[in-house]
C-alpha cells in the first residue's frame, strides 16, 4: 500500500484566524497539515495605519500562533514572498481565498500555491454569482439580496414569511437618542485584558517607529477589541445577553458621552476571522425566539451581518478591482492635513471634531458617525474618493480593502453614480441635530446656512446639491431635495461663502 502523500503546508493570512480556517470538514486543509503564518512588516510600511489597528492585527496573529503551538511556523519577514521562500521554498502550499484583489493576484502568481474556497461568509462566490445572474438587467440591491439570504439560510423566518410579517424593520430602528440622556444606560461592551503578547507587540511597534521604519497615525490605548477566539466569543455573548435588546431602536443614534451605544463592536472580530457570521446571527435569532430580545433588535443585527456585510464582500469581487477608481462626480480635492492626521482641533464643527477624536483615540466609531459625519463631510467638500477610501481603510481597526472600497466608493462617496445605492448619503445639520446631542455645544447652528453661525454641514449640503444639480434632479430619491434649491433666497450668498471656505 502506497504511503500517503505528505499534506501541503497551509498558509493562514492575518485575517484568517478562527478555527473555521483550519477545519477540513469545512473546506479547510487536510487534518494535521502543517500551518504557516507570515508577519510581513512591509504591509505596515506601505500604508500609514492607525497604531491601534496595527497593534490589534499583530496581537491577534501572535496569539493565534501561540495557540497553535508546534503545528505552526511563524515567520517574521519583510514581505510575504520573502517569508514563503524562507519557510517552504518551492514546496506546495494551500491558502484560503484572500480578502483583497492585491493579495489574490499575488497568490495566483505563485505556481506552488493552491487556493481553497473563501471562508468567513454565509454566501459563497458561486452562490452570489448565480443570484446576481438571476437578476438579469436589474440593479443589484442590498434589500433584495438580504431577503434572499434570509430565505436561503432560514434566518428569522416563520415558514416562507419573515418573522413578524415584515422584512425591514428600519422604521423601528431609527429613533433619536433619549432626550437629555448622557448614555443609554446599558452594560458596557466586553473589554479584553492585555497579555504579555500585547506588551511584546507594543515594544516592537515602538521600536519600528523610533527607527523610522514604519509610521502610524492615532493613539495606541489599551487594546479594546478581541485578539483571540476566546475573547471574541466572550464579546459576542456579552453583546447578545446584555446589549442586543437595546440595539435596534437606537442603532442610528449618536451620543457624545456614549460612543459605543448598544453596538456589538464585533466587526473587527468578524473581519479577523475570529468569529463566523453564522454563529453571530444564529445567536441573535435565538435570543429573539427565547423572548430575551425584541424582533427589531435581532433583525437590525442580522441585517448588518447577513445583509450588509455579505453584500459588501460580494460586490467587492463582483465589481472588480477597477471599481476603486470610480469617480463619476469628478471630485479631486485633497484631504486637509488636520483630517488626515486625525486632529480634532482642526475644525470648529463639534460633531466632526468629536468624531475625529474618537477615531484618533481608538480607531473606531459606529456606522452613523462614519457615514453621516466623516463620509458626508468628505462628499460635500468634493474630496477625491480613492483618497477618502484609503483614509478609512488605514484609520479603522475593522477596515480592510474589501470592506472600505464598496462602503466608501459606493455608499459614502457615491462615486459609482448609483451602481450600489440609489442616492448619495449626505444631509444638512438638521439630521445630525435630530439623531445626536452633538449640536448643542457647537459654535454653529444646524438651522443656519449663511453667516458666522452657518453649520458647515447645512451649507455644504446645499452647495453639494447645486454643484451636481443636473445629475440629481433626475434621481427620483433626490429630485425633491434639488427643487429645494429654488426656494433658497440666499443661494448666491451661500455659494460665495462655500467658495471662500474651500480656498
Amino acid at each position: 500500500m502506497a504511503a500517503e502523500e505528505p499534506a501541503a503546508v497551509h498558509w493562514l493570512f492575518g485575517d484568517q484566524l478562527g478555527p473555521h480556517f483550519t477545519d477540513p470538514a469545512r473546506g479547510g486543509p487536510r487534518r494535521n497539515a502543517p500551518l504557516l503564518m507570515i508577519e510581513a512588516r512591509g504591509v505596515f510600511r506601505r500604508r500609514r495605519f492607525h497604531r491601534a489597528k496595527a497593534h490589534l492585527i499583530l496581537s491577534a496573529m501572535r496569539h493565534r500562533a501561540a495557540e497553535l503551538g508546534d503545528r505552526v511556523r511563524y515567520v517574521k519577514a519583510d514581505s510575504y514572498r520573502q517569508g514563503l521562500e524562507e519557510a517552504v521554498g518551492k514546496a506546495p502550499v494551500t491558502v484560503h481565498h484572500p480578502t483583497s484583489h492585491r493579495a489574490l493576484r499575488f497568490v495566483r502568481s505563485l505556481p506552488s500555491v493552491r487556493i481553497l474556497p473563501a471562508r468567513g461568509f454565509l454566501v459563497t462566490h458561486d452562490e452570489f454569482r448565480l443570484w446576481a445572474e438571476g437578476r438579469g438587467t436589474k440593479q443589484l440591491r442590498q434589500e433584495d439580496f438580504y431577503r434572499w439570504v434570509r430565505q436561503s439560510h432560514d434566518l428569522l423566518m416563520e415558514g416562507d414569511r419573515p418573522a413578524g410579517g415584515r422584512w425591514n424593520l428600519d422604521h423601528d430602528n431609527r429613533q433619536p437618542p433619549p432626550r437629555g440622556a448622557l448614555d443609554l444606560g446599558v452594560p458596557p461592551p466586553y473589554r479584553p485584558r492585555e497579555s504579555d503578547i500585547d506588551d511584546e507587540v507594543r515594544r516592537d511597534l515602538d521600536r519600528w517607529s523610533r527607527d523610522g521604519d514604519v509610521r502610524f497615525v492615532g493613539e495606541d490605548a489599551p487594546r479594546a477589541f478581541p485578539a483571540t477566539r476566546r475573547e471574541a466569543l466572550a464579546a459576542l455573548h456579552r453583546f447578545a445577553e446584555h446589549r442586543l435588546a437595546t440595539f435596534g431602536a437606537y442603532e442610528d443614534a449618536v451620543l457624545s458621552g456614549d460612543p459605543t451605544m448598544s453596538h456589538s463592536l464585533l466587526s473587527s472580530s468578524l473581519n479577523l476571522g475570529l468569529l463566523d457570521p453564522a454563529e453571530c446571527v444564529e445567536l441573535a435569532e435565538a435570543r429573539w425566539r427565547s423572548g430575551d430580545a425584541p424582533l427589531n433588535s435581532a433583525e437590525g443585527f442580522v441585517r448588518q451581518v447577513a445583509g450588509w456585510r455579505e453584500f459588501v464582500w460580494h460586490l467587492y469581487w463582483h465589481f472588480g478591482d477597477e471599481y476603486r477608481d470610480s469617480n463619476v462626480l469628478r471630485h479631486r480635492g485633497a484631504l486637509p492635513d488636520w483630517f488626515a492626521e486625525l486632529s480634532p482641533e482642526g475644525t470648529d464643527a463639534h460633531c466632526l471634531s468629536r468624531t475625529l477624536e474618537q477615531v484618533r483615540a481608538g480607531g473606531w466609531t459606529h456606522h452613523i458617525p462614519r457615514l453621516m459625519i466623516l463620509g458626508s463631510f468628505a462628499l460635500q467638500r468634493g474630496w477625491e474618493p480613492r483618497a477618502v477610501t484609503d483614509w478609512f481603510h488605514r484609520g479603522f481597526v475593522d477596515g480592510y480593502d474589501w470592506v472600505m472600497v464598496p462602503n466608501v466608493v459606493g455608499m459614502s462617496q457615491y462615486a459609482d453614480g448609483g451602481r450600489m445605492t440609489t442616492k448619495p448619503y449626505t444631509s444638512g445639520g438638521a439630521y445630525i441635530d435630530r439623531m445626536s446631542d452633538l449640536c448643542g455645544p457647537c459654535r454653529y447652528k444646524p438651522s443656519v446656512r449663511v453667516g458666522e453661525d452657518a453649520c458647515p454641514f447645512t451649507s455644504g449640503y446645499w452647495n453639494f446639491l447645486h454643484r451636481h444639480r443636473e445629475r440629481f434632479e433626475r434621481n427620483a430619491r433626490m429630485a425633491q431635495a434639488v427643487r429645494g434649491l429654488d426656494r433658497l433666497r440666499d443661494l448666491d450668498e451661500l455659494l460665495a461663502q462655500e467658495a471662500a471656505r474651500a480656498e
